[in-house]
């Protein structure tokens, strides 16, 4: 077998994929599903597309109007309420508003007029949904799946590689990582952990044949203000980045299981470590002064 790499852009990010596979061109075109499966997600339900999904549900905010949802959307919807339900409301995908307060590309913090202004229209509660389709409540409210689709997306990238025969490689969407299957050799692959301090370093590797990894940290997007860090985690109930771990890693069955988890307990904060602990899922925390947590299990 030879080891079959691609690299893409979707989402915002760089992805790859990596598989084992006898023939080059049963290879080529796994990966290219792959690819356009992830690609046909973020078209779909891009909350910077008027024409999408998710840009006709914002786009009729407030004004009474139910936009049809196929299957597919459903689901999302229902991801979406029960990762609300999870988190006891911290996990909202009403939280898009928030974008038009926080800008990661300038250190300035968000003013407190236009938090205030915003904060009212987050509320999963507000979400109007029927056997046909959803509405938003308020005018200026939005949908944002971006706290899970992307792992929804590593998820269904994956299938595809399994649906062309592939049983060796994963994907990596941009730290989001879903394995189809172990090396050739049986061996699991090791997947590195960034240092969120430290660029250029890792500091673990964790074991994946088959099932997710997925990491939340304050390292990839965030501004520097007076001295601290504001990441782009932000919480619903006052606006405000989350400010307790500087990274957080769990392993689970599904990259929107795992990826759901780590951004839970993001959000959770101080209370981070008994949620991960009831969850039952590998995990790797480092706290804001490099002391890492972990359960047995996780970490070569």
């Amino acid at each position: 077998m030879q080891v079959f790499r691609t690299e893409f852009r979707a989402m915002g990010c760089s992805h790859e994929i990596i598989i084992a596979s006898s023939d080059e061109k049963t290879a080529a075109n796994a990966m290219q599903a792959a690819t356009r499966e992830v690609q046909r997600i973020e078209q779909k339900y891009s909350r910077y597309r008027v024409d999408s999904v998710i840009g006709r549900i914002n786009g009729s905010a407030g004004d009474g109007t139910f936009i049809d949802c196929d299957q597919e959307t459903n689901e999302l919807l229902e991801i979406a309420n029960t990762l609300h339900k999870a988190s006891d409301g911290l996990f909202d995908a009403t939280s898009g508003p928030l974008r038009r307060c926080w800008d990661f590309t300038k250190p300035e913090l968000a003013s407190q007029d236009k938090l205030e202004a915003v904060l009212p229209l987050i509320n999963w509660n507000k979400v109007v949904r029927n056997s046909y389709g959803v509405r938003l409540a308020e005018k200026g409210m939005e949908i944002d799946f971006g706290g899970f689709g992307k792992e929804f997306a590593c998820d269904r990238a994956a299938k595809a590689l399994a649906d062309h025969g592939i049983a060796h490689g994963y994907v990596n969407l941009a730290g989001d990582i879903r394995a189809v299957g172990p090396q050739p050799d049986g061996q699991p692959w090791q997947i590195g952990v960034q240092d969120p301090r430290n660029a250029g370093s890792i500091i673990a590797r964790i074991p994946l044949a088959f099932g997710a990894l997925a990491t939340s940290g304050d390292y990839e997007k965030y501004i520097d203000v007076d001295g601290r860090r504001y990441c782009h985690v932000l919480n619903p109930r006052t606006g405000y980045p989350v400010n307790f771990w500087s990274s957080v890693s769990v392993s689970a069955p599904t990259a929107l299981q795992a990826g759901a988890c780590s951004t839970i307990a993001m959000l959770k904060e101080g209370e981070a470590l008994a949620f991960l602990t009831d969850a039952k899922q590998p995990y790797l925390l480092v706290g804001l002064d490099g002391k890492k947590f972990t359960n047995p299990t996780t970490i070569q």
